[in-house]
């Protein structure tokens, strides 16, 4: 062996020893934050969980609040985001993703897909919560969560489109349909699985957000649906109970992020076996 294969085969074999312990390293944090999650929070799974909301120190109680808010929180940014990502991705896609104007809202969409989210949290609370509204609200919430999954849905969404065929357009449009009728009827349908993937995307993403929620919908210790009212949230109810001193909020905050991380487990799991049964 020449004295250059064998510096290429000792800088190979370096190599492949770094990307060997670097995932070994990934998948030993990952280990470890599971096992935290799954010691600590399955104890506190039970039905109370579900069932009753928010307890007083050394009361029995559960969730109830905070997981219903949750749903409402998410569920609503979701309605706002699929709507404006949607149809911003196919605008991008299909009309003007070459424009200089399509530039700058591609360059846009991805500044603010890496914004922090808490100044998401405070720019809808300084507009919306003191200029609009007036106070702290499910609503204020929900558009703050909005924000932050657009972004990842707009993406999302151009760039499954724009692996969708050139052909199915030209054959729509071959026969005489629109460009919007050959967008909604065939493009669109053709990528259904996609943009189904692009919400459980965003849903995934806003589902464990604290800090916007903080500076808008802010929580509350009772049951409550009104979206113009402070409502409870799984991150906002776990942060509260974490940083407290009674044993029975800490088991609940545990098990409330137990709830979290197998919910974001199972959407993941779920947009990753629609684009595998699409694809196979």
């Amino acid at each position: 062996m020449t004295a250059r294969a064998r510096r290429r085969s000792i800088v190979n074999l370096i190599f492949v020893a770094a990307c060997g312990m670097t995932a070994v390293i990934a998948l030993g944090a990952l280990a470890l934050i599971g096992w935290s999650l799954l010691s600590k929070g399955v104890g506190g799974i039970n039905a109370d969980l579900f069932t009753m909301s928010q307890p007083a120190p050394g009361s029995r109680g559960g969730l109830l609040n905070a997981i219903v808010g949750s749903v409402i929180l998410c569920g609503l940014a979701m309605v706002f985001a699929v709507v404006v990502g949607v149809l911003a991705g196919t605008w991008l896609s299909e009309y003007g993703g070459r424009t200089k104007l399509g530039h700058a809202v591609r360059f846009l969409n991805d500044v603010l897909l890496s914004a922090p989210s808490i100044l998401i949290g405070l720019f809808v609370s300084e507009l919306l919560v003191r200029n609009v509204i007036g106070h702290f609200s499910a609503l204020a919430g929900s558009i703050a969560l909005a924000i932050l999954a657009v972004p990842i849905v707009t993406r999302t969404t151009e760039d499954i489109l724009l692996l969708q065929p050139t052909a199915l357009r030209e054959a729509g449009m071959a026969l005489g349909a629109t460009r919007a009728f050959v967008v909604r009827k065939i493009v669109w349908r053709s990528a259904a699985t996609g943009l189904l993937t692009a919400g459980l995307l965003g849903f995934a993403r806003i589902s464990g957000e604290t800090a916007p929620l903080l500076f808008t919908s802010l929580g509350n210790q009772f049951f409550s649906v009104n979206l113009l009212q402070p409502i409870a949230s799984l991150p906002t109810t776990i942060f509260q109970f974490a940083l407290s001193a009674y044993d029975d909020w800490q088991r609940l905050a545990w098990a409330g992020a137990l709830l979290i991380a197998a919910s974001v487990l199972a959407i993941n799991i779920a947009g990753r076996a629609i684009i595998h049964r699409k694809t196979s």
